[in-house]
């Protein structure tokens, strides 16, 4: 017979399991990969450090430069993996934005936020716009971090995530808005397969954010968020696939955002026959991936 201290008080597959005596165990290992030069592609990337009070790190991407400084557009990227699993420093989603970094000409900073249940949200949304704010401290070419200070273009920044991280980019523009944020322009939200609430996801939910009110919580419904109008960009690109579980929650988002009184520009694209984040797990030169590829570059570049 199982020792009570073993026994699993709450099991959310494919994410975390918890036990009476508090261990929490994933059911996936993140494989993290260092930065540094992808030869495949010409990226550079390196780690910095965000927060030393929160601990909260990012990842910078690069792309070769051929000739002289240029500003570029900066995408801020939050991962997605239910708030609760995977990583900035992580083999699929280094692989992605070497990927997205050299076909779009543009640079990444891909945010490492605490992850639940060990640290409940709100603290991912928190630590997300903390960097955020780090970012705007690069405004005047005197920040912290020599290559924001020469190579990012702070008037054209995109809020970017998959999945949970949509999720994520669409809380720190709608706070952005509402609270406001001085030496960044947020021009636009890429809002990738977006987690949004769905019935079977309640309980995982609720358990990694205690305080959700759920249908009424304005992060999983954003339809009854006092502050959408507010929401500090004027495009949204929201992409969905077809075999994806949050297919009709990305599509029920996209048209909240369009009946809304936010009176920004949104557009819904669909890749037909793909799953749930599938560019995270596919080889970046399948055409599924390229297609949806080109189609954030031609939005950033709009």
């Amino acid at each position: 017979m199982a020792s009570n201290t073993k026994q699993v008080t709450h099991d959310f597959p494919p994410y975390f399991k918890v036990y009476k005596d508090g261990t929490i165990e994933r059911y996936l290992n993140t494989v993290y990969v260092p930065p540094g030069l992808d030869t495949a592609t010409g990226v550079q990337s390196k780690d910095v450090v965000v927060s030393p009070e929160t601990g909260v790190k990012a990842r910078i991407f690069i792309p070769k430069i051929d000739g002289p400084p240029q500003k570029l557009p900066l995408l801020v990227h939050y991962h997605g993996g239910a708030f609760s699993i995977a990583s900035a420093f992580d083999t699929n989603g280094t692989n992605y934005l070497n990927s997205l970094v050299s076909r779009g000409n543009i640079i990444a900073v891909s945010i490492d936020y605490r992850l639940a249940p060990e640290h409940p949200l709100p603290i991912a949304y928190d630590d997300s716009w903390a960097a955020l704010q780090w970012v705007a401290t690069h405004s005047n070419g005197s920040g912290p971090e020599p290559w924001l200070n020469k190579y990012a273009d702070l008037g054209r920044v995109f809020l970017e995530g998959e999945s949970a991280g949509a999720n994520i980019a669409h809380h720190v523009a709608v706070r952005a808005g509402s609270t406001g944020l001085a030496g960044l322009k947020i021009t636009g939200v890429l809002a990738v397969h977006p987690f949004f609430g769905v019935k079977q996801h309640d309980a995982l939910y609720k358990y990694v954010c205690p305080s959700s009110d759920l249908d009424d919580d304005p992060n999983l419904n954003p339809e009854v968020d006092p502050n959408l109008k507010k929401m500090a960009c004027k495009r949204v690109l929201v992409c969905v696939a077809e075999n994806d579980e949050l297919r009709d929650r990305g599509g029920a988002y996209y048209g909240t955002l369009a009946k809304s009184e936010w009176g920004g520009r949104v557009e819904l694209y669909e890749t037909r026959d793909g799953d749930h984040c599938f560019h995270m797990f596919s080889d970046p030169n399948t055409e599924k991936v390229k297609h949806l590829v080109k189609k954030m570059v031609d939005f950033i570049y709009q």
